[in-house]
């Protein structure tokens, strides 16, 4: 009886052994992520709503993990849900980044919802990411996109990566009445030279071009560089909407930020300027005006000006602050609109 305890027992071991050396998780992980805002126009607040509220800045949960076949074939996957119910739209749970992939030695491939590699391409240069000062505001092309195959290639000389997005063109079809929309092709391309985490490397730069996601045409280009204790970016960007409908919308987004590192404390500060109108903070004023829509946007010009400071208490606890200015107009159905608004945020980050 003991031998067949201590058969069974060291079998059990073995097994055990052998699956953790194949496997990497699943691992459980999540960000709780709130601020307290105020605002005085509300159209870049998540819930955009003015006056003091409580942000929820992209909480998430989730669980990824790999599984090794052989010493050639890793099994790649992931299922993130965003959390919203720290708040009363009655929402839960919202998509994110949800996919089943490869990897090999050509490279890794996923499929499911994934960032394109057009948004991907900022790399760490947004440093007001997941807040009412992210360059999505400005910026458009910064997807999500579901039914799609992403592609990474391995690091070449161990600084460049190769990668692409495509959309499949029949999971996007729309009906106009009884009239089927095809929705063409939809792809992002996109190299990188560098370590986005800069740590490998003390510099990072991208070139990324979309076609056809989201509707827009645009191409970008993204540069940082550590020295020292600071950090410096640059960033532009060229977009036009692919409806003729949409032809007054197009133009340039472009931005530069800066951050000081000093222990547990970083400060930073970034400057934006677009006058494409195809940044979230022009379609959200457009959606909440009355009588117009975005093909009577005009003459956009706006501005956004960010400062702020992050300090770390420990590993997986942040605090942060920031003020933010946006200031501009552009013409709405030949009318002048003005997009000004100022914004201060108190947050607290909690990742587990």
């Amino acid at each position: 009886m003991k031998k067949t305890v201590l058969s069974a027992t060291i079998i059990s071991a073995l097994a055990a052994t052998s699956f953790t050396a194949l496997a990497d998780g699943p691992n459980f992980y999540g960000r709780a992520d709130l601020a307290f805002t105020n605002s005085d126009l509300g159209v870049a607040t998540q819930n955009q709503k003015d006056g003091t509220i409580i942000e929820n800045n992209f909480s998430w949960l989730g669980v990824k993990g790999t599984e090794k076949i052989n010493e050639d074939l890793e099994v790649i996957y992931q299922m993130e849900f965003g959390v919203s119910n720290f708040d009363n739209s009655g929402n839960t749970f919202a998509a994110r980044n949800t996919y089943l992939g490869l990897k090999t030695a050509a490279g890794t491939a996923l499929v499911g919802r994934n960032d394109t590699v057009f948004k991907s391409s900022e790399g760490g240069f947004d440093i007001f990411g997941n807040s009412n000062s992210d360059i999505d505001l400005l910026a458009a092309g910064q997807s999500r996109t579901a039914d799609g195959i992403t592609y990474y290639s391995p690091k070449i000389a161990d600084l460049v990566t190769l990668n692409a997005t495509y959309l499949i063109e029949d999971n996007h079809v729309s009906f106009d009445g009884e009239e089927r929309v095809d929705a063409g092709n939809m792809y992002a391309l996109s190299a990188t030279l560098g370590d986005k985490a800069l740590k490998a490397q003390n510099y990072y730069v991208a070139a990324a071009y979309n076609d056809g996601i989201d509707d827009v045409k645009a191409y970008r280009g993204v540069a940082q560089v550590k020295l020292g204790n600071v950090i410096l970016g640059g960033f532009y960007q060229n977009t036009e909407h692919k409806d003729e409908k949409y032809s007054n919308l197009e133009g340039d987004t472009y931005f530069v930020n800066a951050a000081y590192v000093m222990g547990n404390v970083k400060l930073k500060a970034m400057y934006g300027s677009d006058d494409s109108g195809l940044g979230k903070y022009v379609s959200r004023y457009v959606g909440n005006a009355d009588g117009a829509g975005m093909e009577t946007v005009t003459d956009v010009d706006i501005q956004q000006f960010s400062i702020g400071a992050d300090y770390r208490v420990s590993k997986n606890t942040l605090f942060y602050g920031h003020y933010t200015k946006y200031d501009g107009d552009m013409k709405l159905a030949g009318v002048t609109a003005d997009l000004s608004d100022d914004i201060f945020t108190l947050g607290m980050r909690y990742d587990f």
